[in-house]
Formats: structure tokens, C-alpha cells, sequence
């Protein structure tokens, strides 16, 4: 495996242990899609089984997408477009990515966009090297660890830090993109800002997703004048469906930004205007100024693997709690046969959700900015602790609300009982010569911080972060505000290669904190019971958190097991998982004529796509 990735053993336990989309653009083909869900803010602050951060609007028949030698899967018809156009063109995976993610900020705005900030992996498949890139947004130089805090020092009503200049982080989406295909990139930098400008200039018609998802945010919105004059019309109704939005004021920042660079983002009129923005706040104010834009840098950082079956599973490293709690989890589930077992079985839910509760235990006192915290990585996924946190999973009882592990290296560190609710999306693209892309961006909650600038929203990424500084036991809480910090995310990019380092699945999904079980769920589905792509993206999701409550999802099969876990001391909520997972399996034949593990050994189709049916999303094969 040449993947510059951490050894780590596998924890084993002993065996037999119990819409429709109107495209507007002259440029970019029509297509029909069904609607999506929409967004809302949540009445309440966020806790450990805290409502999805999206509303559900039912699910849409998606099917099995097949491609021959390349695939995109993005969250938008409009955006597989324009990565498939880029492709087409001989982009790279890169390329396509970054067209994909420009067009998103235009036509899935409440999700992502240029205001906010993402992780990257990108494998290149003439070295088998894997690389990862770090996009997250930082806090300004001024940023106080009290600063989410009210007078009498209880922390803030959530949304109240939410729509406010101190909830926004620097920027990193653009810096990344940027330091991407510097590495990567095969088409000239101005080529992949071609079909967001035709778009936003000519126009593009507002789906079910975006008309719904305006609805619910309509207060938030109309509270902003910049942001109701673009989403709202004159009598502050939200645009109707098919109603073609044009958006010269980001047409102007990406023509900028396409013949100047990224660093242009970073330094003039754009950022001038964002700072003001922030500062402006009437209520709130932000503390941002120009410096903490100038000096914002993407980061690469070493991919964090480890063995789950006969494969190895890649994501990003902390700040992403993603990868770390979604590696430990299939290291708790590495003793059990959950080959044998149903996928949508009382056993399995029961048993995985356990596994759940456990990782995110640890994920809450432990995981950070690993530049302002120590964070016990590998303790984490080490074989022995694994075996240890698995052996208080009992099969006839749940663990109700579960305690943090004691993993070698790990420090003295406070719990933090922060959980935002982010809007984000995922897009998934694998290109000809087999390179391939995943990668998850967001603003945080739906429409962000509820402020636009130039015809983008800007994030409320720093409510990430733990409102107070320490715990009610006075210690330090790692995930606390610290001037130009990251806050931890749940984000999860994910990767999974065979024994000699070849590519066999690209993964990912925006929702919050449930991400992590939502890739989880969907690495089962492909890894342990051979389900297709499309399957593994349709399932129905269950899960847990930081408590006794498990989540099922609501219309699906999951609430007929409602009773039986109950029986075993779980307390059940039923709600949308508004998932977006999108994935792509390899399914052809190696070089030494074996099909991909993952795969049937199709010699015609090399790639298979997903999308998932709780959103728009589209795959495309080529």
C-alpha cells in the first residue's frame, strides 16, 4: 500500500461474540430531477440528538448509474453537469471537482459556496498516492473563547450565534481548490469557472430544493436586506419553483477570481466587502478584519487509514472528527459477523448503534484542531482499545448514555456537548485515467450565517466550536474558541482501496453529525453485505449519538424495529435523515483480469454511481 497513511492494527473481537429542475443555462443541457428536501433552522440548541439539519420532502427513485471509464455524482443535476462538461474537456478529477463546486455555490446555496469551507481527498492513480486537503475555516485573530457566551455566562440560544458576524470563520474553500489543482489540475484555472458564470449570469431555475428550503429560512432571510433581495420577491415570498434566478453580483467575483486567482478572494473588493459584512452586524458583530483574510492557508495534511476487512478505509484527519470516529467504529464492528446478520435486522441496529455511541463518546471529549490540542489518534484505533470499548456492548441491553475511553496519549480534557447543525453538501467524481475525488463542503447550518456578500452566504462555522471553554468539572474543553483555530468537524470524505492500494469505492454525505453514520452505514452496506452503490445509498438510516436515544429514520423500514429496541432499553426518536450520500464503486476488471472486490467484474462498465434519493443529486457516467 504505498497510501502515506499511519499503520494501525484492526481491533478484532472473538468470533461469536453477541422536484422537478428546470436548467435555464443556454449552455448546460436540460434535465428533470425530482425535488430534494428542504432546510430549516432548528427552535432549540443543539444536543446530542439534535434535529436533522435539513427538513425531509420524501424520497425520489434514483437508479444504479454505470460508466465506462469515468463517473460524477454531485449534489445538483447542474453540477454533475458541468464536472461531466470539464471531463469531457480532459479535466481531471480535480478540474471537474472544482467546476462541480463553483456551480454548487450558485444553485445549492443554503448548502455550500464559496463562503465557507470544505475537506479534499484525492487519489492519483499513476503514483497510488492519496492526498488530503485541508479547507476548513479558521477563527479570526480576535476570536475570545467566551465570545458565544451571554453576560450571566450561560452560553447564547443557539440560532441567536448563528445569524450573527461573530458565527463566521475564514473562509477556506477557494484557498483549497486553489492548492488542489496546483497539485492535481490538468485544464487552465479560468476554464473551470466557465459554467458557474454562464450560469449565474444567464440564469437558473429554482427547484423544489431550494424554493422549499428558502421557505423554511424565510425569517432568517428576511431579517438580512442583502439576502432577502436575492432569495425573496418583492412581497417577501420565497421565488417559486422554475422561477429563474440570475446572479451578476458572484457572476463578478468568479470572473475576478477565475483571471486573478484565489488570492483575489482574499484581498480587495471581495474581502473588504466581507469584513464590513461581518463587522456590520447589527446586533452581534463580528471581530474579522482584512489580516485574517490575507493570512488564511489551506492545508495539506497525511491521510488517516486503517484496515477494516480486506480493505483499507481513508479519510481526512482532525480537525474532521469524520474519519477518526467513522475508522473506530468499524474497528469496534471488525469482530462481529455482520455478514451474517440482516442489514436492516434488530440485532444490527441494536449492535451498531452501540458501536456509535461508544465512538462519538470519545469524539466529544477528545477530538480538535490538532495544531491547539492534543488528539489521541492513534490510541483511538488501536487494536487492544478497541477490543476494550467493544466489550461493553452487551446484545440484550443498551448502554444508554455512554462514557468516554481512557486511549493511550490521551489528555485531561473537558466534554464538549456541542453539536451544530450543518448544511453541506458532497460530490464524488472519478475521471479516465482513474484519479479520482471526494470531497464535502459546507457554510455550516442551512443558508449559513443568513448574510450575503457579493451573491454568496457566508458560514457560521464558528458555532462549531464548544460554546463554553471548560466543562462542568472545570477542564479544558479541546474543542473550545481559540484565535485562528479550526473547529472540529463531522465531515467525512472517505476512500476505500484493496490490499495493493487500488481504488475501490469513493464516498461522502453532508448532515451534520450524523455524517459519520451515514458513511459508516453506507460502508457496511458495500464492505460487509455486498450491496451495490445504489443500494448502499437508499438504505434506511439508523443511529446514535452521545445518549440513550437512537434515531430512526421516519417512513422507513427502521420504525417496524421501534418496539424490540425499545425492549433492550433504548429510547427511539423517528425522524427524516436527511442524508446526501453520493458514491462510486469500481466494478471492472484489474489489470491481471480479477474483478475489484468491491465490484462484479463488468469488463464494460468500469464504475458504478449512487446518488441518494433524499436529495437531487445526479450521477453521470461516462
Amino acid at each position: 500500500m504505498k497510501h502515506d497513511c499511519g499503520k494501525v492494527r484492526a481491533g478484532r473481537l472473538p468470533a461469536g461474540m453477541a422536484g422537478l429542475v428546470l436548467a435555464a443555462s443556454l449552455l448546460l443541457a436540460p434535465l428533470v430531477s425530482p425535488a430534494g428536501d428542504a432546510a430549516t433552522p432548528a427552535a432549540t440548541a443543539p444536543a446530542a440528538q439534535a434535529p436533522a439539519p435539513e427538513i425531509g420532502s420524501g424520497r425520489t427513485g434514483k437508479a444504479l448509474v454505470r460508466g465506462r471509464e469515468a463517473m460524477v455524482v454531485t449534489a445538483h443535476p447542474l453540477a454533475s453537469r458541468a464536472a461531466d462538461r470539464l471531463l469531457a474537456a480532459g479535466g481531471s478529477a480535480v478540474d471537474a471537482a472544482i467546476a462541480a463546486q463553483l456551480v454548487l455555490t450558485l444553485v445549492e446555496p443554503q448548502s455550500s459556496g464559496i463562503g465557507g469551507g470544505g475537506f479534499m481527498l484525492v487519489h492519483q492513480a499513476d503514483s497510488q498516492r492519496l492526498r488530503v486537503f485541508d479547507g476548513r475555516e479558521t477563527a479570526p485573530a480576535a476570536a475570545r473563547p467566551d465570545q458565544f457566551l451571554q453576560p450571566d455566562g450561560k452560553p447564547m440560544k443557539f440560532f441567536d450565534a448563528v445569524d450573527s458576524g461573530l458565527s463566521v470563520g475564514v473562509p477556506g474553500l477557494l484557498r483549497m481548490l486553489d492548492l488542489a489543482h496546483r497539485g492535481a489540475g490538468r485544464l487552465p484555472w479560468p476554464q473551470l469557472f466557465e459554467p458557474a458564470i454562464e450560469l449565474a449570469e444567464n440564469g437558473f431555475a429554482v427547484s423544489d430544493r431550494l424554493h422549499e428550503s428558502i421557505q423554511a429560512a424565510r425569517r432568517r432571510l428576511a431579517a438580512q436586506p442583502s439576502t432577502a433581495a436575492y432569495f425573496l420577491d418583492p412581497d417577501g415570498a420565497p421565488w417559486p419553483v422554475g422561477h429563474l434566478l440570475r446572479n451578476p453580483g458572484l457572476a463578478e467575483v468568479l470572473r475576478e477570481i477565475a483571471a486573478d486567482g484565489a488570492s483575489s478572494f482574499y484581498s480587495g473588493p471581495t474581502a473588504a466587502a466581507l469584513v464590513a459584512q461581518v463587522r456590520a452586524h447589527p446586533v452581534r458583530p463580528g471581530v474579522m478584519d482584512l489580516d485574517d483574510l490575507a493570512k488564511y492557508r489551506a492545508l495539506e495534511r497525511d491521510p488517516l487509514c486503517a484496515p477494516y476487512r480486506a480493505f483499507r478505509v481513508c479519510g481526512m484527519p482532525p480537525p474532521s472528527s469524520g474519519a477518526l470516529t467513522v475508522l473506530q467504529t468499524l474497528s469496534m464492528l471488525a469482530g462481529f459477523d455482520l455478514a451474517a446478520m440482516s442489514p436492516d435486522g434488530l440485532d444490527t441496529v441494536h449492535l451498531v448503534s452501540e458501536a456509535y455511541r461508544l465512538a462519538y463518546a470519545d469524539r466529544a471529549r477528545f477530538i480538535a484542531d490538532p495544531a491547539f490540542a492534543t488528539v489521541p489518534t492513534r490510541g483511538l484505533l488501536e487494536a487492544d482499545y478497541g477490543l476494550r470499548r467493544a466489550s461493553q456492548i452487551r446484545m440484550d441491553q443498551s448502554m444508554g448514555t455512554p462514557q468516554a475511553g481512557e486511549p493511550a496519549g490521551a489528555p485531561v480534557a473537558g466534554l464538549d456537548a456541542q453539536d451544530g447543525l450543518p448544511a453541506t453538501t458532497h460530490l464524488s467524481i472519478v475521471d479516465a485515467q482513474g484519479n479520482a475525488v471526494s470531497m464535502t463542503s459546507s457554510i455550516e447550518h442551512a443558508f449559513g450565517s443568513a448574510q450575503m456578500v457579493r451573491g454568496f452566504l457566508l458560514n457560521n462555522q464558528l458555532t462549531d466550536f464548544s460554546f463554553q471553554a471548560t466543562d462542568a468539572d472545570g477542564r479544558p474543553v479541546a474543542n473550545r474558541v481559540e484565535p485562528g483555530k479550526r473547529p472540529r468537524s463531522s465531515m467525512a470524505p472517505t476512500m476505500v482501496f484493496d490490499e495493493r492500494g487500488r481504488l475501490e469505492a469513493v464516498i461522502g454525505s453532508p448532515g451534520g453529525s450524523a455524517i459519520i453514520q451515514y458513511v459508516t452505514r453506507a460502508l457496511l452496506a458495500l464492505i460487509d453485505w455486498r450491496q451495490d452503490i445504489q443500494q448502499a445509498v437508499s438504505a434506511a438510516h439508523f443511529g446514535a449519538t452521545t445518549s440513550a436515544t437512537t434515531v430512526l429514520e421516519k417512513g422507513t423500514s427502521m420504525t417496524g424495529l421501534a418496539d424490540g429496541l425499545q425492549a433492550r432499553g433504548h429510547t427511539i426518536r423517528l425522524a427524516d435523515q436527511t442524508s446526501g450520500l453520493h458514491g462510486i464503486v469500481f466494478n471492472g476488471l484489474r489489470d491481471d483480469g480479477k474483478p475489484g472486490l468491491l465490484g462484479h467484474g463488468d469488463p464494460q462498465w468500469r464504475w458504478h454511481g449512487g446518488a441518494d434519493p433524499r436529495r437531487e443529486g445526479l450521477a453521470i457516467g461516462r
